[in-house]
C-alpha cells in the first residue's frame, strides 16, 4: 500500500533524505538531463514541508511546498518514480498538498506538457511561457479561494 508522508526537513529521517534526493536527481537531472543546482537551499527553510509517497520503505513520488515571501505557497520538485508512474501518485501528492496548504494562493512553474494536469486542480496559466533548464514551462497559480473547492474529477 502506499502511503502518503509530510515532513519538515528537521524531521526528515537520513535515509528517508537521500531517497528524496536521489529521486529528483534521478527524474530531473538524470532522466530529464538538466544539470542544474538541485540542492537550492530552499529544502533547510523552516517553512519547507516535503511530501512524498512510500511503498514498502521505497520513495515513488514527491514534491515540495516551500513559503513565498508574500505568504503564498509555492509547489515545486513534483516528480514520480519511471516505474511508478500511471499510479496515481502525484494525484495523491498534489491532494495532500492542497490540503496542507488550505486558504493560501498556491504558484508553480508546470512543465508544458503538464498544464492540464495542474488545470484539473483549479490552476490557471499566468503568463508566457519560458525555458527554464531547456525545458518549456508554464507559470500557473491557484487562488486562495479555489483551495476549498473540490478539483473537478480526474
Amino acid at each position: 500500500m502506499t502511503e502518503i508522508r509530510l515532513a519538515r526537513f528537521t524531521d526528515l529521517d537520513t535515509t528517508t533524505l537521500h531517497d528524496i534526493i536521489k529521486l529528483r536527481i534521478d527524474v530531473f537531472v538524470v532522466e530529464q538531463a538538466c544539470p542544474y543546482p538541485e540542492l537550492d537551499g530552499r529544502d533547510t527553510e523552516p517553512e519547507t514541508r516535503h511530501l512524498w509517497a512510500e511503498r514498502d520503505g521505497k520513495v515513488l513520488g514527491y514534491l515540495r511546498i516551500l513559503a513565498e515571501p508574500d505568504g503564498a505557497a509555492r509547489i515545486g520538485r513534483v516528480c514520480t518514480a519511471a516505474h511508478a508512474r500511471g499510479d496515481g501518485i502525484a494525484s495523491r501528492l498534489l491532494d495532500h498538498a492542497l490540503a496542507e496548504i488550505g486558504d493560501r494562493p498556491i504558484r508553480l512553474d508546470a512543465q508544458s506538457y503538464l498544464v492540464g494536469f495542474y488545470q484539473r486542480y483549479g490552476f490557471r496559466v499566468t503568463g508566457a511561457e519560458f525555458v527554464e533548464d531547456g525545458i518549456p514551462h508554464v507559470p500557473m497559480a491557484r487562488d486562495a479561494a479555489s483551495n476549498g473547492a473540490a478539483a473537478e474529477p480526474r
